[in-house]
């Protein structure tokens, strides 16, 4: 296995991990958590910085859904699959 293909894949799992950050997130603002628990200090922390702006740019156009957490997984999917595809045609 060349290099190339381990940054790819080590970027891919970055992403996988960061995925399942944003939908543990998202999953806990369902239930009123405590704001000083580390945990969700630092999902809050994890999180806030990609999901700010996209609450900005939508808003409550949908109503009171948020929906940013949605937006950033489908972000996150496409840049897998495009780097997949980066991956097949520069390191093969």
């Amino acid at each position: 296995m060349s290099i190339c293909a381990i940054f790819f894949i080590a970027i891919s799992k970055i992403l996988n991990i960061y995925m399942w950050i944003v939908i543990i997130s998202a999953l806990i603002s369902w239930v009123n958590p405590d704001p000083y628990n580390p945990i969700v200090r630092f999902l809050h922390a994890v999180t806030y910085p990609v999901l700010n702006p996209i609450r900005r740019i939508i808003g409550y156009k949908l109503g009171p859904i948020d929906i940013s957490p949605m937006v950033v997984i489908l972000a996150i999917l496409f840049v897998k699959y495009f780097l997949n595809r980066i991956m097949i045609i520069v390191c093969l």
